[in-house]
């Protein structure tokens, strides 16, 4: 990218990723999720820790915040950033399947662009409200269907069809994209009320020139027959998909940025 290019796959994340898409999200997340001065707020599967970081200054120093990920790089990249204004972060590794805190320890549990990453969904949704006080609050934003994400498609189709895959092998972002699934999810789990809200945000990803074979390394990371690829056969693979998708990413891209639409769901349960 440029002298300061990221060394690890968390670093991308946080230098290229987060500017472009998770931080717009976590903005409208957080619009929803309205946290309050003193109120105690778990953000699960935290990555580089966004969505904590926005919410420690509206819970006020008086106020907690604690960030959990599974991934010890992310959270290593997390805690080297600037601490913000208010509550101070509490950074912990751990499962969300398995979440290592006591039952009512919190007001609002959040989670951004997690849970469709994990294998026992309505377990990992039981154990958000566990954790929640009486009348807390849970808020969750997930991917739409990846049929409204036209770039998207292109690459995962690609991606898919270069590693000889069904799509719906490298499409886990976006598995987790239909309003009634969510539902019975967070109402399995016990939540008393739960609203299913669309949200739609454009993203805008900086050097062009870098956004196929980033995006295709971040989707396609957890997909075994793209993980044990060896480094000529990735470069061969990322190169067929960027002339592939090329004709869909071009309506997108000017010369400083590839600029589209996304569209998710914000769950809003409330225990």
């Amino acid at each position: 990218m440029n002298q300061s290019q990221p060394k690890n796959p968390a670093e991308t994340y946080e230098h290229y990723f987060v500017p472009a898409m998770f931080l717009p999200w976590a903005t409208i997340l957080l619009r929803h999720a309205a946290p309050q001065s003193r109120e105690r707020v778990l953000d699960v599967a935290c990555g580089t820790g966004i969505v904590a970081r926005q919410a420690a200054p509206s819970v006020g120093t008086d106020g907690q915040v604690a960030a959990l990920d599974m991934n010890p790089a992310m959270l290593a990249v997390a805690r080297a950033l600037p601490a913000p204004s208010g509550a101070t972060i509490n950074w912990q590794e751990g499962n969300a399947m398995a979440l290592p805190f006591p039952d009512g320890a919190f007001d609002v549990v959040l989670c951004q662009h997690g849970l469709q990453f994990v294998p026992d969904r309505i377990g990992a949704v039981r154990e958000m409200r566990r954790v929640l006080a009486s009348g807390g609050r849970a808020l969750i934003i997930v991917l739409q269907a990846l049929t409204r994400h036209p770039v998207f498609e292109a690459l995962m189709e690609s991606v898919a069809g270069h590693l000889s895959l069904p799509v719906s092998a490298v499409m886990t972002p976006f598995a987790l994209s239909d309003a009634d699934e969510l539902r019975t999810v967070f109402t399995a789990a016990g939540f008393k009320k739960v609203d299913i809200l669309p949200e739609s945000t454009t993203v805008r990803f900086p050097e062009p020139e870098h956004f196929v074979p980033l995006a295709v390394i971040s989707s396609a990371a957890a997909v075994p027959a793209f993980a044990k690829l060896q480094a000529p056969a990735r470069a061969a693979l990322l190169e067929a998909v960027r002339v592939e998708v090329e004709p869909v990413v071009r309506r997108y891209r000017d010369a400083e940025a590839v600029t589209f639409p996304m569209f998710a769901y914000i769950v809003v349960a409330t225990a």
